[in-house]
């Protein structure tokens, strides 16, 4: 039996679809904080479980029968690492045998912006160790799935503005990790290991400029702009201060290369090139 938390979730979600297309779904469970959310995947015949990442009791029903759990990270930033270490309790006295979790790749993230937000996952990862439970560890790359939140509905217009300098990052496509963590649920030989989940290309924020140029005919510019004239035009624009925080953060660290690293590891386990950047930015502003 597999248990993947945050099936609700973009990447829970997508992951429980490639899990149906290999396995039966009597192997298959989920973990949801309200039932109601997981009505779909209890219709095609999921096991739905209900559970709270802040109910200890709740997640250690939750987990009875489970071999393998996919711990998805959290989402909800107030007590992410307590809730983290709830559920390795709660896997732990349910008899859990692996945990597979989705952390970080990221260098030197003790010197970055967002080194107290990044932490929580290596932590995480510390805490399962300590735990005697086989794991296996996906340390994601940035998503491209993200970008267009940092470059807004109409880059044509307002043109790429993040202070992120010269850094790069390569960005992997949320769907290719799905289907990557999919099959190590469901092939053998990934205990103890740790992945570095990256895409295979290096970007910087001028080369995603260059890619939106090419989809829009025109040139679409990259600027860099110090702190304060970003925050002040975030402010302007009614973003509020926590996502202009978060924002900057991720932006800085990749000023200082934080992100830089491409890994193999994906392309091997998916049996093929992961997504490029250029194929999604297409898909997403080539309408």
């Amino acid at each position: 039996m597999l248990l993947v938390t945050g099936a609700t979730g973009q990447l829970g979600g997508a992951v429980v679809s490639f899990l149906l297309k290999k396995i039966p779904v009597s192997e298959i469970a989920v973990l949801a904080r309200d039932a109601a959310k997981a009505s779909k995947l209890k219709e095609q015949g999921v096991d739905v479980r209900v559970g709270d990442y802040h109910n200890s009791e709740s997640l250690e029903k939750a987990f009875q029968g489970v071999d393998t759990l996919l711990l998805i990270s959290s989402s909800d930033f107030s007590d992410r690492l307590g809730q983290h270490k709830r559920a390795v309790d709660a896997a732990k006295k349910a008899g859990v045998k692996h945990i597979i979790y989705t952390g970080v790749t990221m260098k030197n993230y003790q010197k970055s912006a967002i080194a107290e937000f990044m932490g929580q996952h290596f932590a995480t990862e510390d805490y399962i160790k300590e735990s005697g439970i086989t794991y296996t560890f996906f340390r994601n790359g940035l998503y491209a799935d993200v970008l267009p939140m940092f470059l807004g509905q109409d880059p044509a217009t307002t043109g790429v503005f993040i202070p992120a300098g010269e850094g790069k990052v390569a960005y992997v496509v949320r769907e290719d990790i799905a289907e990557a963590l999919a099959n190590v649920l469901t092939t053998a030989g990934h205990e103890n290991k740790t992945y570095p989940i990256t895409g295979s290309t290096l970007y910087s924020y001028a080369d995603v400029a260059s890619i939106l140029s090419d989809i829009y005919g025109k040139t679409v510019p990259y600027i860099s702009p110090d702190q304060p004239t970003f925050f002040a035009a975030l402010k302007a624009a009614g973003v509020p201060d926590m996502y202009i925080g978060v924002t900057y953060g991720f932006a800085d660290a990749t000023k200082h290369h934080h992100f830089e690293e491409v890994d193999p590891t994906l392309e091997k386990l998916l049996g093929r090139k992961p997504l490029s950047l250029d194929v999604y930015l297409k898909s997403v502003y080539g309408k």
